[in-house]
């Protein structure tokens, strides 16, 4: 399996974030090659994150250094992307 970066790009009080890191944990396990990381619009990092992928709506889901989906996610569209990105 090819190792996998997962990106979240957050902000304070956003529900759909939550969402998609509570779908992320229930299946993480599934997925040792994934990396995960965080990182919330309001940090330095993540303004620098924002502007570079033009993210205008959290969450911002970023896969192997390009932006996934933003504003929210389809879980077996997420899924299947990410045996894509395994294989």
């Amino acid at each position: 399996m090819k190792q996998v970066t997962l990106t979240e790009l957050t902000s304070p009080g956003c529900t759909i974030c939550k969402a998609f890191e509570e779908f992320w944990h229930s299946i993480e396990t599934d997925w040792p090659n994934v990396k995960f990381r965080k990182s919330d619009v309001s940090t330095p990092e993540g303004q620098e994150m924002a502007q570079k992928y033009m993210i205008l709506a959290s969450p911002g889901i970023i896969l192997n250094g390009e932006l996934w989906a933003t504003g929210g996610f389809d879980r077996e569209k997420f899924v299947a992307k990410l045996k894509e990105l395994s294989s």
